[in-house]
């Protein structure tokens, strides 16, 4: 699989000065770990789940979690995990390309049994996500994935959620945190990644951000980001993958844009035109968050509903001016450092407080691919829903 591979190759040419490269869930855990992009959650207990699995793999998406957790009720934990076992089974009968699957857990003894019950059909399991990530709690989760290692034979990867109280909380964060910091330390061959739990974050105080506000507008779940951030995404080589948090809302349709998309030859929509349509259907607070994201120190994003994934994943692309700095500071000859202006004339790249930025765009450049120097956010959003 890989990035905009729904797309044409003859539109992906047209779009990028470097394509997306292909992965697989064998891939290196450092190239997973970049192009998980939008991850797509599903409700465990949907009777077409197997369909729904093919159907976004064909629009773009590229990591799904389904879901055992908190998107269903506790009576229906024993019928969800039954249709899993079922659509894992025709998912593994139909032996067509699928996402890098995930399950979300709610108890460590799930997940070994989980396994035994998918029998061949695992080898379709990428890992699990594990809610409420805490020191204490992750021992007993992080036991249960090195027993169902076991039963499959291959490294099973997870993505602790971080969303507890203790996090939350001011007077318990320090602890909560560099405890975690232990726990993800001692496993870090298989964490993937770490997902930001903020729906959690909001609902401790009854809070809940409005479609015109991002993560960042409010100031307590910032402040979680920013102290999950420094302890545990330094670019030192002992940070991780940290993942933005969910968007709620979810107005936007594809086939708002597919009349205008039928009336335009490729690439001539005006920008002005489809940025006016994405604000008036709730997605400007999206597009604000996903800046913010990266800029705060984020990559990819939890999604609820299939008309996040495009728009993550075109801001997810490298500009032509973002890659032609990272590659001017990388230059061999550079390794002493120095400062220089940059190609594109408005910027200085100083070599050496730069580097750490420059190696963290040439890892997104890989994942998501280099766009033209004449092509931006537009353009690869109306390809993406063209596609």
């Amino acid at each position: 699989m890989r990035h905009f591979g729904h797309i044409p190759a003859i539109a992906r040419k047209e779009l990028f000065h470097q394509e997306p490269a292909e992965f697989d869930a064998d891939s290196p855990a450092d190239m997973l770990s970049v192009a998980l992009g939008a991850t797509l959650y599903s409700p465990a207990t949907r009777r077409r789940l197997a369909d729904d699995v093919l159907k976004q793999a064909a629009r773009g998406v590229v990591s799904m979690v389904l879901c055992l957790e908190d998107s269903i009720d506790d009576a229906e934990v024993c019928a969800a995990e039954e249709n899993l076992v079922r659509q894992f089974a025709d998912l593994d009968a139909r032996g067509a390309e699928i996402p890098l699957l995930f399950v979300r857990v709610r108890e460590p003894g799930q997940i070994e049994d989980l396994v035994r019950r998918l029998g061949p059909a695992s080898r379709l399991l990428s890992g699990f996500v594990l809610p409420k990530f805490t020191e204490d709690r992750g021992g007993p989760f992080m036991e249960a994935v090195s027993a169902a290692e076991s039963v499959t034979g291959r490294m099973l990867y997870v993505m602790p959620v971080l969303e507890s109280p203790e996090l939350l909380h001011l007077e318990t964060r320090y602890e909560t945190l560099t405890g975690i910091a232990r726990s993800v330390g001692r496993h870090r061959d298989r964490i993937l990644a770490l997902r930001l739990g903020v729906t959690d974050f909001c609902s401790a105080y009854g809070l809940r951000r409005s479609p015109d506000m991002t993560a960042y507008d409010v100031q307590i779940v910032a402040g979680v980001i920013a102290d999950v951030v420094n302890v545990l995404g330094r670019a030192d080589g002992t940070g991780f993958t940290i993942t933005g948090p969910v968007w709620e809302y979810f107005r936007l349709q594809e086939r708002i844009f597919k009349p205008q998309l039928r009336r335009s030859p490729f690439l001539e929509v005006r920008a002005e035109k489809l940025r006016t349509a994405l604000i008036e259907h709730d997605l400007d607070g999206l597009l604000r968050e996903i800046e913010l994201d990266r800029a705060n120190g984020l990559l990819g994003k939890t999604c609820i509903h299939p008309s996040h994934v495009l728009p993550v994943h075109a801001l997810s692309v490298v500009s032509h001016e973002e890659f032609s700095d990272a590659q001017d500071i990388l230059r061999p000859e550079r390794g002493g450092g120095g400062v220089m202006r940059s190609a594109y004339t408005n910027k200085m790249n100083e070599v050496k407080p730069h580097r750490a930025w420059a190696e963290r765009t040439l890892r997104r450049a890989e994942a998501f691919g280099v766009a033209r120097e004449d092509v931006g956010f537009v353009e690869l959003l109306t390809a993406g829903l063209a596609g």
